[in-house]
């Protein structure tokens, strides 16, 4: 917090804070894995993750006291103080900490907190059932999506409420045009005659880490060819497989929409592929891509 590492119970904000008030912060979502094979938790993609924080900032207009690398070690740290040998999720926070009443961005404290927790699966892995959800997603000249902003993500809460109370697992969103825009906090893929289509980023979307490693795997390991483009509602009821992903999410594959089955209606080839490329890699079992992972125990990678 601010450059100290705390017990979480010591980590309290003002009641009257800013953030809190008017939801002027920004985040990330950080996975590590454990590898018990190597004795080793494996940070996953660290460097993008700690410059799309920085980008968000630019967009609230913040500015933290530290760089990526700075960041990145600080990650690093936190784990090894925590004593995890267990998959972990980290929450990385910007946030305008000042006590005063008013909506702004200039003029500002801006503050920063770093937890690191225990986490397993987000959503199901094993097959997702979705409704497309009545809320629309958040228009970049509302609340930028590309910036992973605290306060937008009411727009996700009510996705994801209404998919639950619905019966679904998950919600699937549209922007104010209607067109296909990702999941309650995840993006989308469809698949086509072999073929994998993703919303563009002017649809409204997060530019995923997760999103851009399903890109490259489908690409170079699996020879795909890959379509950025808008979607229209009614391709996902003749998709041959869609899958979500994220950071929480992983990789998600989806077997029904509206309660059409998506192709067969079981988790589809291409899917499960992409599902297990990246198991292996964020838990470091594929030499090619090491470069994503970050290990936390050195003299543990020193050995190996």
């Amino acid at each position: 917090m601010n450059g100290e590492y705390l017990p979480a119970e010591r980590g309290f904000i003002s009641v009257r804070t800013h953030a809190f008030a008017y939801g002027t912060g920004v985040f990330e979502g950080i996975r590590g894995y454990w590898n018990a094979e190597t004795k080793q938790v494996y940070l996953f993609r660290l460097r993008e993750h700690y410059q799309r924080l920085l980008n968000s900032c630019k967009i609230l207009r913040m500015s933290l006291p530290y760089s990526v690398d700075e960041l990145i070690a600080s990650s690093v740290e936190l784990v090894k103080r925590n004593d995890q040998h267990e998959d972990v999720y980290q929450r990385p926070v910007a946030y305008k900490s000042n006590e005063i009443i008013g909506v702004r961005l200039n003029g500002l404290t801006d503050d920063y907190i770093l937890t690191s927790e225990p986490l397993g699966d987000y959503v199901s892995t094993g097959g997702l059932r979705c409704g497309v959800s009545s809320w629309r997603r958040i228009d970049d000249n509302a609340i930028p999506a590309r910036a992973k902003v605290t306060g937008s993500y009411v727009n996700a809460a009510f996705a994801k409420t209404e998919a639950l109370q619905n019966g679904f697992d998950e919600a699937i969103m549209l922007n104010h045009d209607g067109h296909v825009s990702e999941g309650s906090a995840e993006n989308i893929f469809l698949i086509h005659n072999g073929e994998i289509i993703t919303p563009a980023p002017s649809e409204n979307i997060l530019l995923g880490i997760t999103r851009e490693t399903v890109i490259q795997l489908a690409k170079n390991e699996l020879g795909l060819t890959v379509h950025e483009r808008q979607i229209d509602r009614t391709e996902l009821y003749t998709a041959d497989e869609i899958l979500l992903c994220g950071t929480g999410a992983q990789i998600a594959p989806v077997i029904e929409v509206d309660h059409n089955p998506v192709g067969n209606g079981q988790v589809g080839p291409i899917s499960q592929k992409l599902q297990n490329l990246y198991i292996d890699i964020v838990r470091g079992r594929n030499p090619k891509y090491l470069d994503w992972c970050t290990p936390v125990y050195a003299e543990v990678a020193a050995q190996r």
